[in-house]
């Protein structure tokens, strides 16, 4: 069984930052990409960023600039900084992983169970 597991999310003012974090626990024997999706009300969810095991990062447009993605493969954790935050940033975020579970031989992807976000004044 897996976990991810996110924290860190809240209200913040327009023009603040926030730091989320995701980890991931249970029987893992690996993970590949991890990334941070959101889904605004209304809204499909869509991909912020992501990162590949090795270190290489993908970014939204509307999050080039602002937001940083970095993990810590010793501890199956991904982060997301977010800086100049704005009220259209408001949104449920998501953690996803790629992961190879122990005894189980084929890749599988997992999803957290999100964490809200909101920007507002």
């Amino acid at each position: 069984q897996v976990q991810l597991v996110e924290s860190g999310g809240g209200l913040v003012q327009p023009g603040g930052s926030l730091r989320l974090s995701c980890a991931a626990s249970g029987s893992i024997r690996g993970i590949e990409t991890m990334a941070w999706y959101r889904q605004a009300p209304g809204n499909q969810r869509e991909l912020v960023a992501s990162i590949t095991r090795g270190g290489s990062t993908n970014y939204a447009d509307s999050a080039k600039g602002r937001f940083t993605i970095s993990r810590d493969n010793a501890k199956n954790t991904v982060y997301l900084q977010m800086n100049s935050l704005k009220p259209e940033d408001t949104a449920v975020y998501y953690c996803n992983a790629d992961i190879w579970q122990l005894y189980i031989w084929s890749l599988k992807n997992f999803w957290g169970q999100g964490t809200q976000v909101t920007v507002s004044s």
